[in-house]
């Protein structure tokens, strides 16, 4: 079993910045990729990120060139620039084991215009 902590949502200007964090504890060896997800209301989740052992990264074209991912062993974050109130979302961490996906509870982002 993964359990995953997110940390670093909020509420933020449009133009603003937010980095999220979520750490990976049990059984975190074999984890292969690591990556964020949001679900904004009324709408089904989404891919905003992903990072890949040896394989680079990948991003919604929606958010490239103003978010990066990035991953320190069990932990990965997501730091998010030039947000926009489209943004707003609950974001989930996720990451994927061996074929199985493991979920974060999901920490909210709120961007104002």
């Amino acid at each position: 079993q993964v359990q995953l902590v997110e940390s670093g949502g909020g509420l933020v200007q449009a133009g603003g910045s937010l980095r999220l964090s979520c750490a990976a504890y049990g059984r975190i060896l074999g984890i292969n990729v690591m990556g964020w997800y949001r679900q904004a209301p009324g709408k089904e989740r989404e891919l905003v990120a992903t990072i890949i052992n040896g394989a680079g990264t990948n991003y919604a074209d929606s958010v490239k060139g103003r978010f990066t991912i990035s991953r320190d062993n069990a932990r990965v974050f997501l730091q998010m620039n030039s947000l926009q109130p489209e943004d707003t979302a609950v974001y989930f961490c996720n990451v994927e084991k061996y074929g199985t996906n493991y979920w974060g509870e999901g920490t909210l982002v709120t961007v104002s215009s």
